[in-house]
């Protein structure tokens, strides 16, 4: 890899970029398994959760009936953990798209002088590899984590609508 002249900037380069994100201690998450991104999303709920529950308070009709009150705050607690999944794909689903792509988008040094090279054909299927066996699984982890939460939310909406 290191025998092509690479005029891509050393942290726009997508294998850095993919380093880089692998390395943060947010987007590891679910890098590993589906425990290791839903322990972190379970604890960012618990801690939404006793605001939720005050502001569902808040209510003239949930206040007087507790059982709706706890369910629509547990519901409500559930957008934290939403927003950091979605955040999540974000970030991955950006590197995949640079890692798959035959060219790399870069900028020598501002947003004004954008600049596209072509990948070499070693790039490509080294880029594609990783792409594959690395970033893939964790999209899919991703998109069990995002099904898992929208499953809670119409469980919880249906329940306090039950109540």
């Amino acid at each position: 890899m290191s025998a092509v002249a690479c005029p891509v900037p050393p942290e726009q380069r997508p294998l850095q970029e993919y380093e880089q994100l692998k390395q943060s201690w947010f987007f590891v998450w679910p890098s590993e398994n589906l425990a290791g991104l839903l322990k972190p999303l379970a604890i960012s709920w618990l801690i939404v959760l006793p605001i939720t529950v005050v502001v569902a308070s808040g209510s003239w009709v949930l206040r007087h009936d507790p059982a709706r009150m706890v369910v629509s705050g547990m519901v409500a607690a559930i957008a934290l953990p939403v927003l950091l999944l979605v955040r999540q794909w974000l970030g991955w689903s950006y590197v995949h798209k640079r890692l798959v792509s035959e060219r790399v988008e870069y900028e020598e040094s501002g947003w004004y002088d954008g600049q596209v090279w072509e990948k070499p054909l070693a790039w490509r299927q080294q880029d594609l590899l990783v792409a594959t066996h690395q970033v893939r699984p964790v999209l899919e982890r991703l998109q069990q984590g995002i099904g898992l939460a929208a499953t809670l939310m119409l469980l919880g909406a249906s329940l306090c609508q039950a109540l």
